[in-house]
Formats: structure tokens, sequence, C-alpha cells
């Protein structure tokens, strides 16, 4: 596999376990093989075992003394779990930026705001969805709550949402009221807004984990 300059080693292997476990080819209580990836990558084991570290961190594996690396449990309540903790984490970051607000990032902000209504395109409309995230984060998370924004973001992956093209539409409505709520220093509505794009997301990964046939229907109640 061409390496991706500019994205570190380690990252790549993050983004290809996840997908591993996205796409169904690594499910719960699986064993990494870490001679496969890094044949598959063309890396060194220094990567491949840089990443096992941070993905056990996260919760997506865990490792058995002389064992190796497993895939943690992954079902629809892992996902909402992680999608709950994103939306409360920007949540906080957001009602930050409402209590405390900064010209220079209220500019950003608003221009953001107005590239999302402009832009229908996917890609395009996640990577301005991704900046705008990162000028909120950047402004006001310290490192603890930055490296959580970023543990938690792990099954939100790039690939999945620029392919998603429903983008501009739902999303588009959460933006605006997040930014509209910062403007006027709404703390309240800029938490909540992040916390039910979050939950919206995880709903529309669901959907399309079991499209994929990675997890199985919810039990229907009678």
């Amino acid at each position: 596999m061409p390496k991706k300059y500019g994205v570190k080693e380690k990252d790549l292997v993050v983004a290809h376990v996840v997908n591993l476990i996205l796409t169904g080819k690594l499910r719960s209580g699986d064993r990494v093989d870490r001679n496969e990836i890094a044949h598959e990558l063309g890396l060194s084991r220094v990567p491949i075992q840089e990443a096992v570290v941070q993905l056990e961190h996260d919760g997506i594996l865990t490792t058995r003394y002389h064992r190796g690396a497993f895939v943690e449990r992954f079902d629809e309540s892992v996902i909402r779990e992680h999608h709950e903790l994103h939306g409360m984490l920007t949540g906080v970051v957001s009602a930050r930026a409402a209590t405390d607000p900064d010209p220079r990032v209220l500019e950003r902000l608003g221009a953001l705001t107005d590239t999302l209504r402009a832009t229908r395109e996917s890609r395009a409309f996640h990577e301005a969805a991704w900046q705008y995230r990162i000028v909120l984060t950047d402004a006001y998370a310290g490192p603890r709550l930055g490296a959580m924004i970023r543990s938690a973001q792990a099954f939100t992956p790039r690939a999945f949402w620029v392919a998603y093209l429903s983008n501009h539409d739902e999303m588009l409505p959460y933006y605006e009221t997040e930014t509209a709520a910062i403007q006027r220093g709404d703390s309240d509505t800029a938490r909540t807004a992040c916390v039910q794009r979050s939950n919206f997301m995880g709903e529309i990964m669901l959907t399309e984990l079991v499209r994929r046939g990675v997890l199985r229907p919810a039990p229907v109640a009678f």
C-alpha cells in the first residue's frame, strides 16, 4: 500500500484496524494479526505497536500477556457510547466558546458555517465540518480534553462520512444551531446541538453497519 505523506504511520494503522472492524473483517474477540497488517501496509512493527497501544487506550482493542491484541466487544451499545461521549465532549468545548467568545474564533466559525451552507458535495462538506470542530477544539480544549475528543472520534471515520451523500441536508441544521448559539452566548443550546448531532451520526452509523451485515438488527419489541 502506498504511503500517505503527512499522515503518521501509527494513524494509518489505527484507521486500518477500525476499518477492518467496521467492515466486519474483524469481529469481537478476534485476534489482530500484526504481521499481516505490517505486510498489507508496508510498515515496520513499530507503528503497529504504537497503534495497538492507542487502540487499547481507546477501548477498541485489549491486549493479553503473551497472547496478542484482540478486538474488544463491538456492538450497538459500543457505537452509541462512542457517539454519546463525542457529543458530550465536543459540547463542553462549544459551551466554553459561548461562555467566553473570542471574536477571531466567531469569525472563523461564521465563515465555515457559510461554507457548509454553500457546499453540497459530501467530501467538501465533511472537510469543512472537520475544520469547524478543529477550530473550536484548538481554541477551547486543553490537552486532556483534546485527547479525549480524538479518542471518542474512533468510530466517526472520515472515510465513512465523506461517502455519506446526505451530509449537507441532515447535518447542516446542527452546525447552524451551534454557531448561532455560540454567537449569542447560549451555552446550553450550543452544548445540546453537539450532543444531538453526534447521537444522530451514531444512528446513521448503526443503520449502515446493520445494512453491511456487521451488526445484527435490534430485536423488534412487541
